[in-house]
């Protein structure tokens, strides 16, 4: 793995550039924004492939599912059992390989164009005074140039429609705290449905099309279901919502189709395919041990186990719920930065690239331990990335062991880079950032 001393400059050169762009209040253009990401994306994703050592999924997983689109295949069921998503990234995979792009270039080449489309949309998410600054400093993100360009993991390419259908679902004008929908008079659910507010009617429109955005991410991926509860709360009302819902629903149930239409699965497989792509708990692969609690239980080790799995889906679910409701008076952005932090604390299971989940809407909208939790993430993931994988057999498992259980360090860290102190929004449709990690006032007065 010769790459990784100089990955590794280069990610040191990436956080120093954005905490002095923090420190500085440096807002590049976009131009020089997008140079930055560009260059150091493309010079990663080149090291990587012309490296000898690959990452074992992107060999043996994403390349098959590739190869089965190309040999007219089903990518799920196929794939040597290594794709449990929907076919959308295999057909791009597919349509590379058809090309003659080699597979090392072109299984990352999906996920760093992503990334790189990242960038403005970061800024936009941002906003206000910020936008300039926020894109420059996901320009410069360790952690997103580790997935996208060595890993070639495609979280990019599910946060990419996710952000999009985030600043859709906001609007030109920014956003409000929406009006409370009737939960304790159910009857008052049509009425809102059939008679609209102005704002709720006028927003429609771009209810769908954020849906639909979102609907891709969850193509690409499933994990972005829990990003939904956060789009749906940029929308004003319950008709935009519900029409928003719909929309996610669509490229979904599409994608899937194109399965047995398209001939790479028959049509008494699609239950075979939803299940290994599913998203209950007896759905979902029991490998434990990779990451917090379940690796201090495990050791360290890989395990089966279907209990733990339960145990922390269960657990997942109940903070997401916790969160909507403990932040239902905050920025949507906030929201879903608690939620996917929560996520982090009690998932049973994670690859590094998990980690990444959370990077455009911290980024954008950062706490006051925003980069702590992005610099500590990024070490734990760079060390599996760059250390670990200059060992092989016995002496990998021996380091992995150690490596796993470590990840509990990032907790309290993770925790306290949670939006503890933006219970509520501001009082302004424009989005209110700080510059520092230095507590704003609003920050030091909200309740």
């Amino acid at each position: 793995m010769d790459y990784a001393i100089p990955t590794g400059l280069v990610l040191v050169i990436g956080v120093l550039l954005a905490l002095l762009a923090q420190r500085k209040g440096w807002k590049p253009s976009l131009a020089v924004t997008l140079a930055v990401g560009i260059g150091f994306r493309v010079l990663i994703m080149v090291l990587s492939a012309k490296d000898s050592w690959q990452p074992i999924d992107f060999v043996n997983s994403f390349r098959p599912a590739g190869e089965a689109i190309l040999n007219h295949r089903d990518p799920v069921l196929e794939s040597n059992g290594g794709w449990h998503f929907l076919p959308t990234i295999p057909y791009m995979y597919g349509l590379l390989l058809w090309l003659g792009i080699p597979w090392e270039v072109a299984g990352r080449l999906v996920t760093v164009v992503s990334d790189i489309v990242l960038i403005p949309l970061v800024g936009k998410l941002a906003g206000g005074a910020t936008a300039r600054l926020r894109a420059f400093q996901y320009a410069c993100n360790p952690l997103a140039i580790l997935v996208a360009s060595v890993h070639g993991q495609v979280e990019p390419v599910s946060l990419v429609f996710a952000v999009a259908a985030f600043v859709v679902a906001r609007g030109p004008n920014g956003w409000t705290l929406p009006e409370t929908l009737p939960w304790r008079r159910p009857a008052d659910f049509l009425r809102r449905f059939t008679h609209p507010t102005d704002a709720d009617r006028a927003a429609t429109g771009r209810a769908l099309w954020a849906g639909v955005l979102m609907g891709m991410a969850l193509c690409a991926k499933s994990w972005p279901v829990i990003l939904v509860p956060g789009m749906l709360m940029f929308l004003p009302g319950l008709r935009s919502r519900v029409v928003s819902l719909i929309g996610v629903g669509l490229p979904p149930v599409l994608f899937l189709l194109t399965l047995p239409i398209g001939g790479w699965t028959a049509w008494n497989q699609l239950p075979e395919v939803l299940k290994t792509i599913g998203l209950r708990p007896s759905d979902v692969r029991p490998i434990t041990g990779d990451w917090g609690w379940t690796a201090v239980l495990n050791g360290g080790d890989w395990v089966l186990s279907p209990t733990s799995l339960k145990i922390g889906q269960y657990l997942i679910y109940a903070s997401l719920v916790a969160c909507v409701i403990w932040w239902r008076k905050a920025d949507p952005i906030d929201v879903t930065t608690a939620i996917v932090l929560a996520f982090m604390i009690f998932t049973p299971r994670l690859g590094a690239q998990y980690l990444m989940w959370f990077m455009p809407f911290l980024v954008a909208r950062p706490t006051r331990w925003a980069w702590p939790v992005i610099i500590g993430s990024t070490v734990w993931a760079a060390i599996g990335y760059l250390v670990l994988t200059q060992f092989t057999g016995a002496k990998w498992g021996e380091l992995h062991s150690p490596w796993a259980i470590s990840s509990i360090v990032l907790f309290p860290v993770l925790i306290a880079g949670m939006p503890w102190s933006r219970r509520r929004a501001l009082p302004t449709t424009a989005p209110q950032h700080a510059l520092t990690v230095t507590p704003t006032v609003q920050e030091r007065t909200s309740p």
